[in-house]
Parts: C-alpha cells; sequence; structure tokens
C-alpha cells in the first residue's frame, strides 16, 4: 500500500497533527509512505519530529509553477492561490499514491476537481474545536476520518457526515510530540501571572478586529501581569481575512507600537513556539474566542475567559461549546472585573474544563499515532 502525507499549507501550524503517524507507519511496515511538502520548512518540520523513522520515507518537494508563484507573491496575504496550483500541477505525485493522509480537507480537489477517483482521502483535522466549520459537508468525502474523541465523533455521527465505519476516535497524534499537561517554564522572570492572547483569524468571530489593538494597549499600561500574544498562526499571514462561511470580510488591524517594545508583552505571531503548545503550557490565564487551542490548554485546568465581540447566541449552541469553560465577556470594560475574579477563582470552571477534556481527547496507553496507522492499515491494507 503506497501512502501520502500531504502538507500544504504557508504555515506549520498543521504539521504536528498528521507526521507523528508517519512514524508509526513506518515501524508497523505494510505501507511504503511518501511525504508530499510545500515549502522546504515543512520538509525540515516533518524530519525533525520523526526522526529515524524518516530514513526509508521518500520525501517530494511539490512545486506551484510559476504563475502561482508569482500570484502568490503578490497577493498571498489576501488569497490562497498556491494551495489549489500545488494541487493542480502535481497531479502524477498524487496519481502514483494508493491513500492520501490530509489535515485539512482541499486536497478533495484531486478527486472532485481534478479526477483522481481511485485515491483513497483519509482526514485527521487539525485540532478538536468547536467552529462549525469543522463539522461541514465536505467531511462526507473522506474516506476514512480519525477524530481525538467522542466529543467530534458523536456531532460528526449525529450529522450524518461520518459513519461507523467512516469515523474513528483514534486520540490526538499532536499530544505524541509533547504532553500537554506539563507545565513549562516560567516565560517572564517577574513573577507575575502570564496571560496567553490567542484570538482567531476568522473576520466575523475574532476579538483581533475590534478589541485586539486595545487589549494589548491595556496590558501595556498595566503592572500587574504579563501578557503573551500569540494569534492563530494564519492571523498575521494576510492582511485582509474573508469568511464563506459567515460571509464576512476584515481588514486586520496592526500591533500598536505600545506594545511593541514592552518587557512585559511577548509578541509571537507565528513561530515555532506558537504552534507546538509552549504558551499553552505556561501562562496562568487563557484569553481567547474561537480558536481550538483552548481544548489543549484544558489538558491542565486553569482560568480562561472568552472574547465575544459579534455577541453571538452561544449558549446551547454546539459551535461555542469551549464558551461554558470560562467567562464570557462582551466589552472591553468589562474584561478588568473578569481578569479580577479569574484570578481570585482559579479553579471555578476546573471540573467542567476537566470533562471537557476527557469527552474531547481519547487517551489510552497505546500511542494516539499508533492506533491511527493502525486504523489506515486496518481500513485499506490487503
Amino acid at each position: 500500500m503506497r501512502v501520502g502525507f500531504l502538507f500544504n499549507h504557508d504555515a506549520l501550524h498543521q504539521v504536528r497533527h498528521t507526521a507523528p503517524v508517519i512514524a508509526e507507519l513506518v515501524r508497523l511496515g505494510g505501507a511504503t509512505v511518501t511525504v508530499l511538502t510545500s515549502s522546504p520548512e515543512q520538509a525540515a518540520e516533518v524530519r525533525a519530529l520523526i526522526g529515524e523513522a524518516a530514513d526509508p520515507v521518500r520525501f517530494v518537494a511539490l512545486d506551484p509553477g510559476p504563475v502561482a508563484a508569482a500570484l502568490d507573491r503578490g497577493l498571498r496575504f489576501v488569497a490562497p492561490f498556491r494551495r489549489v496550483a500545488v494541487l493542480q500541477r502535481n497531479l502524477p505525485a498524487f496519481a502514483a499514491l494508493d491513500v492520501l493522509v490530509v489535515p485539512e480537507t482541499t486536497s478533495l480537489l484531486l478527486r472532485d476537481r481534478f479526477g483522481l477517483r481511485d485515491l483513497r482521502f483519509v482526514w485527521i483535522p487539525h485540532g478538536a474545536g468547536d467552529r462549525s466549520v469543522g463539522f461541514r459537508a465536505v467531511a462526507r468525502g473522506f474516506d476514512l476520518v480519525l477524530l481525538s474523541g467522542d466529543k467530534v465523533r458523536d456531532r460528526m455521527l449525529a450529522s450524518g457526515l461520518v459513519t461507523p465505519d467512516t469515523g474513528r476516535v483514534v486520540g490526538y497524534p499532536k499530544f505524541d510530540t509533547v504532553d500537554p499537561a506539563v507545565p513549562a517554564p516560567p516565560l517572564f522572570a517577574n513573577g507575575r501571572p502570564t496571560v496567553l492572547y490567542n484570538p482567531h483569524f476568522d473576520p466575523r468571530l475574532s476579538s483581533w478586529y475590534t478589541m485586539g489593538p486595545a487589549i494589548l494597549r491595556r496590558f501595556a499600561q498595566q503592572d500587574r501581569c504579563n501578557l503573551v500574544f500569540a494569534p492563530h498562526v494564519m492571523l498575521f499571514r494576510r492582511t485582509v481575512h474573508a469568511s464563506v462561511e459567515h460571509r464576512a470580510v476584515r481588514w486586520r488591524p496592526a500591533i500598536p507600537h505600545e506594545a511593541r517594545d514592552c518587557p512585559h508583552i511577548r509578541l509571537d505571531i507565528g513561530s515555532e513556539r506558537s504552534v507546538d503548545m509552549s504558551y499553552t503550557r505556561a501562562a496562568d490565564l487563557y484569553l481567547g474566542d474561537a480558536s481550538s487551542q483552548i481544548y489543549e490548554w484544558i489538558a491542565r485546568p486553569r482560568p480562561a475567559i472568552f472574547l465575544d465581540p459579534s455577541h453571538a447566541h452561544w449558549r446551547d449552541n454546539p459551535d461555542f461549546a469551549h464558551w461554558r469553560l470560562g467567562e464570557v465577556v462582551r466589552d472591553l470594560d468589562a474584561l478588568p472585573p473578569a481578569l479580577d475574579r479569574a484570578f481570585a477563582e482559579p479553579g471555578r470552571y476546573a471540573d467542567l474544563q476537566a470533562a471537557a477534556f476527557a469527552q474531547t481527547f481519547s487517551m489510552a496507553p497505546e500511542p494516539s499515532s499508533r492506533r491511527a496507522a493502525r486504523a489506515i492499515l486496518a481500513r485499506f491494507g490487503e
């Protein structure tokens, strides 16, 4: 069986969700593995994560072509021309495979638009969040969907997006790269508590467009807390963000100058540390909106506050299930007292967070990446 792993994105945040499975497929045998990457950075990250297991793996660098590369250079901050071009231009590389494992859904174009009808697709979602974008009809196009836990599986089953055969719970392979419950060293040496501000890029749900710069200014002007500003890595990859799902377009505001040289603020708009759980393991309070990183945060229950700039109807809405895990605030003036309450009662939501973590992630003695590899071999092996 010829299994390919595709990494075709502007950033590295998806790599840890599927790369550990490569190493386990190599160890189990029964498949030849090809890694297909659209940047040298992705290839280097995969090699670093799988170590010696990379030796028998074939690495293929995918070229978007000169036209798409030129468009990407000029318009990469607006639209992802490059990703689709990579698929279309490299059809022979994909046609040589039996199975393709991906952390996103754009790759289904290989079959639905570009005609590779014999290729089988495996989706390992890059996150375990609640946003409706993770529960779209496109999931039905995959031959196998490997899920983090009961929460995601049950919602997909209820929506008819997977069947008991196509939707399998294997856990969260990213957790095989680092233990999310083990605290990381302090990020600052001043002894103050540290807040992690992790806004999403979604133009309707993200707090950054209407609240974010003011939040950074307020933290710069106080001396009670440190702040790590580590948004979703895609927020600062583009200047304009559009959401087909929510029919919204927003211009991304810049980071205010007050925050740029502040000794108790760390700015990280897309380094490796922003995606490898360094900050979710080290901070004391989570401040966010729609990012699935909240579920990595609650591996060790701690205070959380959620910003609601759109005044969403979130109660009893599965798209906002994570907002039950902390206080929800709708305007900036409500944030300081919310911070006071969170620090005064750090265990207020601990039981809810622990229960949500158990429902979201299947934890077992066997590593998640090995469970995923076994599921792929069982489904498609001869």
